[in-house]
This record gives C-alpha cells, sequence and structure tokens, in this order.
C-alpha cells in the first residue's frame, strides 16, 4: 500500500445498483489509501473510464450488467486494464463460477452477502498482491488440474487453422465480430461462421469458455502473414 494522501489509491466500483456502489465505495473510504473512487453502472461505462481516466489501481466488478452477464464482462474489463487489481463482487458464488473467474484473470472474488470485514480483508489482499477466495472455497477441478489443463487444452488449440487461431487471439483481446472483421478485413459473417467452428472444435458453447481454455493453455500460437 502506499503512504500519504498525495499518493492515495484510485478505484473503479462497477454495479448497477447505486446503493450498492454506495455501500461499497464507504467500505473503501474507511480504508485511508483509497479517496479517488468512481462508479459506473454498466460495461461500456467502464471501459470509457478506463480508457480516458487511465488504469484504477482497483477495479470491483459485478458480473451482472445490463450489457453483460457472466464471465463476458471480466474478460474484455481484463484486457482494457491489465495492471488494476480486479477484484469480482458478485451474487453468482458457487465454487465454479469462482474458479472460472480466476482463471479468467481476477484477482480474487468477494460474495455480494459478504460481511464489511470481509470486503476490507479481499480489498487488502489483492492490494497486496495475493488473491482472495472466500473461506469454504474449494477448487471444483482440484488443485492439480490447473498444471493439467495446458496440455489438453494444446490439444484442442492444435486443431484450429491459422486463421481460426488468429480469430481466437482476437476474441481474447476482448474484440467483438464487427471489430474482428474490420481488423482481418472479411465478412462479419465469415468471423460468425468461424467462431462457431472454433467452439465446436473446443468443444464449449460460448466464447467465454473458449477464452478460458486459450488462457489455461496460454495461447500464443506465431501466425503466418497469410490466410
Amino acid at each position: 500500500m502506499r503512504d500519504g494522501a498525495s499518493s492515495a489509491l484510485t478505484a473503479l466500483v462497477v454495479d448497477d445498483h447505486p446503493l450498492f456502489c454506495d455501500a461499497l465505495t464507504l467500505t473503501l473510504r474507511s480504508i485511508a489509501e483509497f479517496r479517488d473512487i468512481r462508479t459506473a453502472g454498466t460495461l461500456d461505462q467502464s471501459l470509457e473510464m478506463v480508457g480516458t481516466d487511465g488504469a484504477f489501481d482497483l477495479i470491483l466488478l459485478d458480473l451482472n450488467l445490463p450489457d453483460v452477464n457472466g464471465l463476458d464482462g471480466l474478460v474484455r474489463l481484463r484486457t482494457a486494464a491489465p495492471k488494476s487489481r480486479l477484484l469480482i463482487v458478485s451474487s453468482m458464488a458457487d465454487n465454479r463460477m469462482i474458479s472460472h473467474a480466476l482463471k479468467a484473470g481476477a484477482d480474487g472474488f468477494v460474495p455480494k452477502h459478504s460481511q464489511r470485514a470481509v470486503f476490507c480483508k479481499a480489498f487488502e489482499a489483492v492490494q497486496s498482491g495475493r488473491s482472495f477466495v472466500p473461506d469454504g472455497y474449494i477448487d471444483p477441478q482440484g488443485h492439480d488440474t490447473a498444471r493439467d489443463a495446458p496440455d489438453e487444452a494444446l490439444a484442442q488449440l492444435a486443431s484450429l487453422t491459422n486463421q481460426q487461431a488468429r480469430i481466437l487471439n482476437l476474441i481474447c483481446e476482448g474484440k467483438l465480430n464487427k471489430q474482428i472483421a474490420y481488423d482481418l478485413s472479411i465478412a462479419e459473417t465469415t468471423v460468425k461462421a468461424h467462431v462457431t467452428a472454433i467452439m465446436r472444435k473446443l468443444g464449449v458453447h460460448s466464447r467465454t469458455q473458449a477464452v478460458l481454455i486459450a488462457q489455461e493453455a496460454r495461447f500464443n500460437r506465431v501466425l503466418p502473414t497469410d490466410s
């Protein structure tokens, strides 16, 4: 943690419930270092604020927002603010969701119903560079799965064509189909067809799940310049 008022930390609270935003803001202000605290009610607002104001020291993100639901918002915000400490605050707090959130780039996870003391403990943990999970959390895949997952993920990713691999990389950067089509100079319908093929080959049903597989394998495939 930094010392002194001049080095106060910045925070962004992303939640569409004003009363909960106020409660989190008050809790953050009870920690001396947090003074500049902003709030956003949608993912788009938060992405705009990150782009305008620069990286925040700490971002608190709800997974259920008016313009996004689940881990897609986390993936996009993590891409936009790679250096921020990112803490998920959500009512969707089963072990599987917590595990997926951590793999998708969250630094910690706090269930919304937690007591104020738990939030303070989580803030201090992630700001100190440590991860935070609630008491009673058990990795649904076991502690050794993370070490074994890359081999399986690499085998799945090896089946992708070069163009599909490019598109998956762009999905991992948080880009939408329209942006991918522009970057690759192809039709948006072609991108959609490739995304469908990628999900089929990886055996998943959403873009977020595809990103998780790519992250498990630390996907950074060197690609030729031609298709």
